[in-house]
């Protein structure tokens, strides 16, 4: 891999670093004011609003320009919903702000990976680039968690610079701080990834003709036989995982006891297992045999099911690992398969906001829903019940569909040899 791919990794890891941070930042400013409960989740559901919302047009202006370019603006989008929040807006409002510019940032990270690399190499940078964003979720949630914990905190509100008066007074404001740099040194990666010199697409100006142009790559995708079996399977990861994380955090406090600061190492754990997956499947699977590992989807379903009767810490931790591996695994080939289709069929960056579309999508319906059952009062036990039989079932379904498409492609073949015999 070349110098290039590892700036895109840099400016990657920094960017993710810092949105996962602040998600358990805002978690601890919406416990310090009071807010019910259920506002937890819909900090996810704000922040991918803009996913869904401008799914036809961030592909397009991913397209437009160079894509560090892109991605240089969104982090600056980024810095500005970090410091409304350090300004006192609502968290739910602020982490909106930024999950705008994620949804900006997102089609040019992975639209640059498919004009940067030759195709034989997607699988393997697609593993590295999910092995760091995971990386980055396990950092910035545990750096979130240590932020927030008393005496670090107290530690670093100590802390003057000579002749400098920050005017930094509580915990949130000097968390804050912290990560609005980080997005920063995103930035000033962001400057220096290498233009790829693919032609760009003019934007077009009319807002009707974008969404009639995503309406139809998002039929094509979902048409296309491999298309919409790994559309199916991401679209329902990315759901899945969003809401895993709420729920990891609210079954640690009734089963295992632990703080905010101490159940957010334990999303550490799940996203640590998700790396070792990644790292795996781009050792081990290649993109022709990417299908091969819908079972474990299945696998991962069924694991979640087994919180439920953990209650010590040394059970916890080896299962949580364990449902990471497998959804690692089994999202990494998936997504590689899928951005292959995509670039073949319509282009990176209108293919990675058709799949982002979807898998936002999926983190939106899926968190709100977690939310409304939070808001009932069903028990934390009862929600990963349905939970994992709703991933396990959905992800049989989906490999239901894989093997009638290869009898009905078969079925093809056979008859194309009768015709020519």
């Amino acid at each position: 891999m070349s110098r290039g791919f590892y700036i895109i990794m840099a400016a990657q890891f920094f960017s993710a670093l810092a949105d996962n941070a602040l998600l358990i930042a805002a978690i601890a400013i919406l416990r310090d004011m009071q807010a019910p409960a259920e506002y937890e989740p819909l900090l996810k559901t704000c922040f991918t609003v803009s996913y869904v919302a401008l799914a036809a047009f961030v592909g397009a202006f991913a397209d437009s320009m160079p894509k560090w370019r892109v991605m240089f603006i969104s982090n600056g989008i980024k810095i500005l919903g970090c410091s409304l929040m350090f300004f006192e807006m609502h968290p739910l409002l602020a982490y909106a702000v930024v999950g705008l510019g994620a949804a900006a940032y997102s089609p040019a990270k992975y639209g640059i990976l498919t004009e940067y690399l030759p195709h034989r190499l997607l699988v393997v940078a697609n593993g590295w680039i999910e092995g760091l964003t995971v990386a980055a979720i396990i950092l910035g949630v545990v750096l979130g968690g240590a932020l927030i914990k008393p005496e670090i905190a107290q530690a670093l509100l100590a802390y003057d610079f000579p002749m400098i008066d920050t005017g930094v007074q509580t915990v949130a404001e000097m968390t804050l701080v912290i990560i609005g740099m980080l997005y920063l040194i995103a930035a000033l990666f962001n400057l220096y990834i290498p233009d790829t010199g693919v032609a760009h697409k003019p934007l077009k100006k009319n807002p009707v003709y974008l969404f009639h142009e995503f309406n139809h790559c998002l039929k094509l995708l979902w048409h296309d036989k491999l298309g919409q079996i790994s559309l199916a399977v991401t679209t329902l990861f990315w759901g899945a995982g969003a809401t895993l994380q709420f729920i990891v955090l609210e079954w640690a406090k009734a089963a295992l006891d632990l703080d905010l600061s101490r159940a957010s190492l334990l999303q550490g754990v799940v996203a640590v297992g998700v790396a070792v997956g990644a790292i795996l499947a781009a050792r081990m699977i290649t993109l022709k045999k990417s299908v091969r590992v819908i079972p474990l989807g299945i696998a991962m379903g069924i694991g979640v099911i087994g919180m439920i009767g953990v209650r010590d810490m040394w059970l916890a931790v080896p299962l949580l690992i364990l449902v990471g591996v497998f959804s690692g695994f089994f999202v990494v080939p998936m997504n590689a398969l899928l951005q292959h289709r995509g670039h073949i069929l319509m282009g990176a960056g209108h293919s990675i906001a058709v799949q982002n579309f979807n898998e936002n999508l999926a983190i939106l319906i899926m968190t709100s829903t977690y939310s409304i059952l939070l808001k009932a009062q069903l028990s934390i036990y009862w929600i990963i019940a349905l939970f994992g039989l709703f991933v396990a079932g959905t992800m049989w379904l989906v490999q239901r569909r894989h093997q009638a498409n290869q009898r009905e492609r078969d079925d093809v073949a056979h008859l194309e040899d009768a015709a020519h015999h």
